[in-house]
């Protein structure tokens, strides 16, 4: 997961990092010293957490809010010298979760990202689950095996899947088999259509012609009729 920091003062990013980073060791921090270059840095990567800097160079961290809430769901925490009614008005309009006041305190910091611990848990458990399906993928694989694999409840590794990739584990895992099928074809032309299928974890080569075209719109062997005609 990605966190924004938009600070015009190189001090104060180096220290919400600093204070942040032991809460969030596995996430990407993303720093910007104005709106533009915040506003790109969002465009580019989904941020799950914006801490903005009020007063910045041109846009200021308000309109710079409003922009990201276009873009898409991020939770805003603002970051001030300047605790007015105005800006507060301002920033509970456009959904702003949280304030710190500038210089940052440590124990204020750690109040706010209390909460999201138990997201980046989650998060954390997500990916050793993703990291399962791509080593794994030629294997046998289900719910219950990931599961025991990573030590979660498989009822509970089912939610917060789909909650944190809007797909279903099981759909995941298929749409990954057909990904690598398509790379093993284009990679070795010769192969036959039931040795790419057994080596993408499909136990049968029907089910994998069935998947294979629903979801590119041709079979194994028509797409791998097109890559050799290219390649004559």
């Amino acid at each position: 997961m990605n966190i924004l920091i938009a600070d015009d003062e190189p001090l104060e990013l180096e220290q919400m990092i600093y204070l942040l980073k032991p809460h969030f060791p596995n996430w990407t921090f993303h720093t910007a010293q104005d709106a533009s270059q915040a506003l790109q840095l969002a465009k580019k990567h989904r941020m799950t957490i914006a801490f903005l800097d009020i007063q910045m160079p041109g846009k200021d961290g308000i309109t710079l809010s409003k922009e990201l809430k276009e873009l898409y769901d991020v939770d805003i925490i603002m970051v001030t010298a300047y605790q007015t009614f105005e800006y507060a008005q301002q920033a509970l309009r456009i959904g702003v979760k949280d304030y710190l006041t500038k210089p940052v305190i440590a124990s204020e910091l750690n109040a706010i990202v209390e909460k999201y611990k138990v997201w980046s848990s989650n998060h954390d458990a997500i990916q050793s689950a993703l990291s399962y399906i791509h080593e794994n993928f030629h294997e046998k694989l289900s719910l219950n095996i990931i599961a025991e694999k990573i030590h979660l409840n498989p009822s509970y590794l089912s939610r917060k899947f789909l909650e944190e990739q809007s797909i279903g584990i099981n759909e995941y895992i298929n749409n990954y088999r057909l990904e690598m099928a398509v790379k093993k074809i284009s990679e070795n032309l010769d192969a036959s259509m039931s040795a790419i299928a057994e080596s993408c974890g499909f136990n049968s080569q029907h089910y994998f012609s069935v998947a294979f075209k629903k979801k590119y719109n041709q079979s194994p062997r028509q797409y791998k009729y097109s890559k050799t005609s290219k390649g004559n």
